[in-house]
């Protein structure tokens, strides 16, 4: 069920942005009583891309990003978006999410899912090459497949197979797949993914759910998208033999004209799916590889924070009961996680959201959530500060976080999976900047 279709245009430096769209209605567990929909202003902001390819980007403001958000509000979008997939789906089911942005949210609605899915795989693409340590002693090489992201600042992904035998024959089995991205728009990528799982060995695909936060692909047939003047045919007419669906908390088209004379830009270089020289600590197992249990190493992730907390805060954090003391939690907290690495990150940060509002219900504690990434925007618009610096794989690339002021949080809990000594200075000058880092 929709509501009436609604029109806004987006100014942006390097020209505008016309918008159509409508807020859909979604199932939720939340107060019946309210219109579950999500408006325009809940779920994006806009700013401009640093990439000739794409001048403008949707900043989402429920995913956890480019904005700092409250985990709650991240779990309840998660969740939404996952009801809004069908009942009785042709097992055996993958879920698919795309890096970097949306392998966090991919993980949230898999969780979401499992309690009709309980069987459902987890696999996320990923722009960092991997070595899975179970894989064959002589180097087999555990790559699925790869695909291109067309209007992305970093177009090559890399998907992963697994070296269980069980999982493995339930991946070439998979039947219904269910791929999460923040946002959709030519659906291209979506087809390119399909068309590549395909000719990897998923012959027996039957259905193909596109599950995004916001939709824009929905009035293909009268866009003015065009490549070669040519308008991009619908989706459903190119993946045959596939029963093609969609869902979204809102959907729309979009029109961006440039502005006269827009001055050149220069893209960083971040297209790269190189491993880095910095080694891979483990996490456990949250989708680079298939997986059912994306939590899988979250409780010695939590331990390892609550230590590093300890020393952090060079005080006495475990009572004679061992157990974790709350209500030395500062009331401002940021968690960052880094790049690809968000899932366990993002479940840190709703742990400690509960933890500090648990301690004391009268307080006035704040926790959010956000990530470093190596997408290169433009200040201004839903873009308001942002921080520079050196990236923690090794890669020598240039990455950023955005609408994060480090003066304004007691405590910034820094994630990475690669070890403490990798984050750029800028992060380790901050006297307010604890880094939560593997055993490697």
């Amino acid at each position: 069920m929709s509501n009436k279709q609604q029109s806004t245009t987006i100014t942006l430096p390097r020209g505008t942005l016309d918008l159509t769209y409508q807020t859909n209605m979604v199932v939720s567990n939340r107060d019946s009583e309210k219109d579950n929909s999500y408006q325009l202003e809940d779920l994006l902001g806009f700013a401009q891309r640093i990439n000739p390819k794409r001048a403008f980007l949707f900043v989402s403001k429920v995913l956890g990003r480019h904005i700092p958000v409250a985990p709650s509000t991240m779990r309840h979008a998660f969740t939404d978006l996952a009801n809004l997939v069908p009942n009785e789906l042709p097992a055996p089911i993958l879920v698919i999410g795309m890096a970097e942005t949306a392998v966090g949210l991919s993980a949230g609605v898999h969780q979401a899912l499992q309690t009709r899915y309980p069987q459902a795989l987890l696999l996320n693409s990923t722009r960092h090459a991997q070595h899975d340590e179970n894989s064959d002693p002589n180097g087999a090489d555990s790559l699925l497949t790869t695909f291109c992201e067309d209007h992305s600042h970093a177009s090559q992904h890399l998907i992963y197979q697994s070296s269980d035998s069980v999982a493995q024959e339930q991946l070439l089995a998979s039947k219904t797949l269910i791929m999460v991205d923040d946002e959709a728009s030519t659906g291209n990528t979506c087809v390119n993914v399909v068309t590549a799982l395909r000719n990897a060995g998923l012959t027996q695909l039957k259905q193909v759910h596109l599950t995004t936060l916001v939709d824009w692909s929905l009035d293909q047939e009268n866009t003015n998208q065009q490549t070669e003047e040519v308008k991009p045919a619908r989706m459903a007419d190119r993946l045959t033999g596939i029963e093609f669906h969609r869902h979204h908390l809102l959907s729309g088209a979009w029109q961006w004209t440039d502005a006269p004379n827009p001055e050149p830009i220069t893209m960083p270089s971040v297209d790269t799916t190189a491993a880095g020289s910095q080694a891979l600590g483990h996490t456990g197992n949250w989708g680079r590889f298939p997986t059912l249990d994306s939590t899988e190493g979250f409780d010695k992730y939590l331990s390892s924070f609550q230590a590093a907390f300890a020393r952090f805060n060079d005080q006495k954090i475990f009572n004679d009961q061992k157990i974790f003391d709350v209500t030395q939690l500062p009331k401002r907290i940021l968690v960052l996680g880094s790049n690809e690495f968000v899932w366990l990150p993002f479940l840190l940060a709703e742990w400690l959201e509960a933890a500090s509002q648990k301690s004391d219900s009268d307080t006035d504690a704040i926790v959010k959530f956000s990530a470093l990434t190596r997408s290169p925007i433009a200040l201004g618009g839903a873009i308001t500060t942002m921080l520079s610096f050196s990236d923690n794989y090794g890669l020598g690339m240039t990455n950023f976080a955005y609408n994060v002021e480090p003066s304004d949080w007691d405590l910034i809990v820094l994630c990475v999976e690669t070890s403490s000594d990798s984050v750029d200075d800028l992060w380790q000058n901050l006297d307010n900047v604890l880094v939560v880092s593997p055993t490697l």
